[in-house]
């Protein structure tokens, strides 16, 4: 079977993904890492052929099973957020969903680890982050709320689904000096913080109001 072509043409096409890059800068992303990465991520290919002409906007979108890729804006708000206090090596991602935000992870850190609880969204992530050539990720079919403690502890952990409260099982698997980005809250009133572990203590920054699909517990689909 051939790979696909990354470039894109028409509404997928690098002119189209500069002007989101555009938009984002607009809005207020500063880092020109995480800029540079969305400009180089096709994010066409981590859709239903479908939605490829919508690629680009920025909005969420489905990818079934009641999940959603999160709209570009938030995926670089919480990169930005997870580099700003330096480049984390060892990064968990808790919900691969499409493999978007683990594909832009996998270009900017060392080693990403991530998991996700439906079975069939992670084997299509792995099939696109295969074909696009990025080997630094490892993936698991597991509760996201577990983490993956084997490999812990973690620089930092970034979470893109909202549980009510932030799981001590992840706090626990974060390094001394780590940061966690995570949605928090019931629905209509999550949001995005920036937590970081100081010694036996955290030190939590409130980013944004946010909307995300909850953080399901229990055993994986």
């Amino acid at each position: 079977m051939s790979r696909p072509d990354p470039r894109g043409i028409g509404m997928t096409s690098q002119r189209t993904r500069d002007r989101l890059v555009d938009r984002l800068r607009r809005r207020g992303i500063a880092d020109e890492r995480v800029l540079a990465v969305l400009r180089a991520t096709p994010r066409h290919l981590f859709v239903d052929e479908a939605l490829a002409s919508r690629a680009y906007e920025d909005s969420a979108l489905p990818i079934g099973h009641g999940q959603t890729i999160s709209q570009p804006y938030v995926v670089a708000r919480m990169t930005e957020a997870l580099l700003a206090g330096g480049t984390p090596r060892r990064v968990l991602e808790v919900g691969t969903g499409s493999g978007y935000q683990t594909a832009v992870l996998a270009q900017l850190v060392e080693r990403v680890w991530s998991v996700e609880r439906i079975e069939p969204l992670l084997r299509r992530a792995r099939e696109r982050l295969a074909a696009l050539g990025l080997h630094n990720v490892a993936l698991r079919h597991s509760d996201g709320s577990w983490g993956w403690e084997a490999h812990a502890p973690f620089d930092a952990i970034l979470v893109t689904a909202a549980p009510a409260v932030v799981p001590e099982a992840l706090l626990a698997q974060l390094a001394d000096g780590g940061c966690m980005v995570i949605p928090v809250g019931e629905s209509g009133r999550q949001q995005l913080l920036r937590l970081v572990r100081d010694g036996d203590g955290i030190r939590r920054t409130v980013l944004d109001a946010v909307t995300f699909v909850p953080l399901v517990q229990g055993r994986p689909g």
